[in-house]
């Protein structure tokens, strides 16, 4: 069902994707194959893709990170727990 709603959002082409825990409920295998295909279409495509998650799959294909901690910005030291 993840996968399906990811193609559901993405079958219009959008210039920014909003993710909201995309890899949410899915194993690790799938969580990677869905973060690897956000990462190419911010590469081939040049889409802006804004995750929000609790998953650490994603650190390795971020390009920016902002981390909140206690509803607030954390340092970039609280970013790696």
């Amino acid at each position: 069902m993840q996968r399906t709603a990811i193609i559901r959002a993405l079958i219009n082409e959008p210039a920014i994707i909003l993710a909201d825990e995309p890899t949410g409920n899915l194993d690790s295998g799938n969580g990677n194959s869905v973060m690897e295909l956000l990462a190419e279409l911010n590469r081939t495509f040049g889409r802006t893709v804004i995750i929000a998650t609790h998953s650490s799959l994603a650190d390795p294909f971020a390009t920016f990170r902002i981390c909140l901690k206690d509803g607030r910005i954390a340092e970039a030291a609280a970013c790696n727990v």
